[in-house]
């Protein structure tokens, strides 16, 4: 499962955040997300309008990535480097 808040550069570990903040991006949309999987070549699946536990208020969705080949620490890094390099584009 990964969640917006896992890569976003505004977030703070204990709010969610999973990689170092250099390789992250500011407040990441789903639609992003799941554009940048699909630019990847990755397997996913979109699931939106669900909310993290912690913060059930913020229905950001998430996304399932079949994470066979690689960990899910270096999908997170590939799916926001693929984002900066989207928006850059």
């Amino acid at each position: 499962m990964i969640w917006p808040v896992n890569i976003d550069l505004t977030k703070t570990a204990g709010q969610g955040r999973k990689i170092r903040r250099e390789l992250c991006v500011a407040t990441p949309k789903l639609q992003e997300i799941s554009r940048a999987a699909e630019s990847l070549g990755l397997e996913y699946e979109v699931h939106k309008d669900a909310s993290r536990p912690n913060s059930w208020w913020d229905k950001t969705g998430y996304i399932i990535v079949d994470k066979r080949h690689n960990s899910k620490r270096k999908i997170l890094e590939m799916l926001a480097s693929e984002i900066k390099r989207l928006r850059s584009a």
